[in-house]
């Protein structure tokens, strides 16, 4: 493309067919084709490539370096996808992904994992050449893009083109005001609660009390669990990875250190068509404890009219250096909403065959309903 092109997108995150767009014009390269189920409402899912490096600590490569440089310093052990490969728990792996950009100076672009990856705990960032931080790519950026991976509480196997990472692409200025956002939820409804807290984003506190007492609030994973292959949809029994865990009557958790748990909010969301969402975790001031790996809501999640009545957020949390009580109600991440260039053709919902939608407490979807 022209890069001269890609100044013509307007302000906001690209939709669907603006990242068809720079696929078609060169803003997105692959070695392999891009296929349609890659292109979300507003993201693109990424791939990992033919090799995974694994390596003795993770790493930035900072203004100097591209990865390949820190890799030849770094890398322990090379390991073929291509028929599939075991990534263990407790090791760092860099993968070489099949994407790479060459963006103009206007659009820049972020990463997260995907949502499956997140509810398996798999701690997964994008890197670049020259980065200075994970999962963001610099306006103008040209070069190949990696994946970091470390399995914390599964082992799981990956192959080449297995997704666990997304991106977004952003032209000009997207964000919102608190004044914006007031505007923006007293037109759509954001969140359904009571009170709606917005200083930064849109609060949202997590739901410990379910229906009541011995009811399911959430699950902890069992540690030295068997291994998750990526790629099995629906295959795996609940009981083997994790644990319930049940309203035992005073409506609070006590998160173990290092344990990782699933749990759900209070408020059912709604992106609007116009928009995206993103969760951001709460200040470390506020609690040790760290929320959302996968924080992406594409437009349309909990839409009505794509079938998302109710849908809520799905909290994947862990604990950090000490115990820490959860009580029902505490605000544990705030929304923070981005408007559309354009609405997207397709949005978020059951007729893409989207996982989460009208979700409440759910797994990721390798595992029998």
């Amino acid at each position: 493309m022209t890069i001269a092109s890609q100044s013509n997108l307007g302000d906001g995150i690209l939709p669907a067919h603006g990242i068809e767009f720079l696929i078609e014009n060169g803003g997105i390269g692959a070695y392999q084709p891009i296929n349609d189920g890659q292109i979300q409402p507003a993201s693109l899912d990424l791939r990992l490539g033919r090799v995974a490096f694994r390596v003795r600590a993770s790493f930035l490569p900072g203004p100097k370096c591209t990865v390949e440089d820190k890799l030849k310093a770094l890398c322990l052990h090379e390991i073929d996808l291509s028929d599939g490969a075991v990534l263990e728990t407790g090791c760092v792996y860099i993968v070489p992904l099949i994407e790479s950009l060459k963006l103009s100076a206007g659009v820049s672009a972020a990463a997260n994992p995907k949502s499956s990856t997140g509810r398996l705990d798999v701690f997964t960032r994008v890197i670049t050449d020259y980065g200075q931080s994970f999962d963001t790519v610099s306006a103008g950026y040209e070069g190949p893009l990696y994946a970091e991976i470390s399995p914390k509480t599964f082992s799981i196997l990956v192959r080449e083109g297995s997704t666990l990472s997304q991106i977004r692409f952003r032209s000009g200025t997207c964000q919102h005001s608190d004044e914006e956002m007031r505007a923006l939820h007293e037109e759509n409804t954001l969140v359904f609660s009571g009170e709606v807290d917005i200083d930064n984003g849109i609060a949202l506190s997590v739901d410990l009390e379910g229906s009541g007492k011995g009811s399911l609030i959430g699950y902890r994973a069992k540690r030295h669990s068997g291994l998750i292959d990526l790629s099995r949809i629906g295959a795996y029994e609940i009981d083997d990875f994790w644990e319930p865990i049940l309203n035992r009557g005073d409506s609070s958790l006590i998160l173990d250190p290092d344990q990782f748990y699933i749990l759900v909010s209070k408020e059912a969301v709604h992106v609007p068509p116009s928009h995206a969402a993103e969760m951001v975790p709460i200040n470390p001031l506020v609690g040790e404890f760290r929320v959302h790996y996968a924080g992406f809501f594409d437009p349309g999640f909990g839409h009505s009219q794509a079938g998302g009545t109710g849908s809520r957020a799905v909290l994947e949390v862990r604990s950090h250096d000490v115990p820490f009580v959860l009580d029902d109600g505490q605000i544990i991440g705030r929304l923070i909403y981005e408007r559309l260039t354009e609405v997207p053709e397709v949005i978020y919902g059951q007729d893409i065959g989207s996982n989460y939608q009208a979700q409440g407490l759910k797994l990721s979807k390798h595992f029998k309903v």
